[in-house]
């Protein structure tokens, strides 16, 4: 079996071009099983008189994500949680996807959609602009007051330091999934090669390693939807303190 890195199937679609397809379909399959989970999920409540252990774990992940947001940004904040709690657990979904060997099977999706730039710089930018759009309308113009501060002489670097937050937040995402992916594929390639050094049969040695980098794989795919959500809200914090 062949099989690459950083190369896609691709649709060319009127107005965008070339798009990745997938990407596109491994985050539709993905979208799909985690609407019928939350249905399910939702469905045990009506159903259930007794609260499950999944219920329990996710409505102890809402909750610290709520005491996040509001201890951040302050009591407006809790108007925003159901968008953070979405944003972490479709990334940390879309992060963790990439343990299933779906394309292995011969499958058209599979892997990680956040291994994909396009997949991580979109999120960026909806936040970007999302937080830009709720500071315009809490302060007005003045919501740009921050990039002239302390001194007016600073307004270059400051705008920078804006313009690359999204940049920061794609990047640190899909690099720190492609590179868990990346690292996967070099122990396999490892494996079928029958690499051995003097009588040590290094491929046999390195066939246990897959498990290891799985397990290694999900807390890396777990801490990064996390630092994307927490980053989402300190930036929306800075952008609409009082004293902003």
């Amino acid at each position: 079996m062949h099989e690459t890195i950083g190369e896609h199937a691709t649709w060319n679609w009127p107005v965008l071009g070339s798009v990745h397809a997938d990407t596109i379909l491994t985050t539709w399959v993905a979208m799909l099983l985690a609407l019928g989970f939350f249905w399910w999920l939702g469905r045990e409540y009506r159903t259930g008189n007794r609260v499950r252990k999944t219920q329990a774990t996710f409505e102890a992940i809402i909750q610290f994500l709520s005491d996040l947001a509001v201890g951040t940004i302050g009591p407006k904040g809790e108007m925003y949680v159901p968008i953070f709690v979405g944003i972490f657990l479709f990334i940390w979904i879309l992060n963790e996807f990439g343990v299933l060997f779906l394309k292995a099977l011969g499958l058209p999706f599979g892997g990680s959609p956040t291994a994909d730039l396009n997949t991580t710089a979109a999120f960026a930018l909806t936040v970007f602009f999302g937080i830009q759009f709720l500071a315009i309308r809490k302060s007005g113009i003045k919501a740009y007051a921050h990039l002239f501060k302390p001194y007016v002489f600073l307004f270059p670097i400051n705008l920078i330091e804006e313009i690359a937050r999204p940049v920061v937040l794609a990047m640190r995402l899909a690099f720190n999934i492609l590179a868990g992916e990346l690292l996967l594929f070099v122990v396999a390639t490892i494996i079928v090669s029958n690499v051995t050094v003097g009588s040590v049969n290094i491929s046999v040695l390195a066939a246990v390693a897959p498990i290891g980098i799985e397990f290694f794989n999900f807390l890396i795919g777990t801490i990064q939807a996390f630092v994307f959500t927490l980053l989402s809200i300190v930036y929306l914090s800075l952008a609409t303190a009082d004293d902003h």
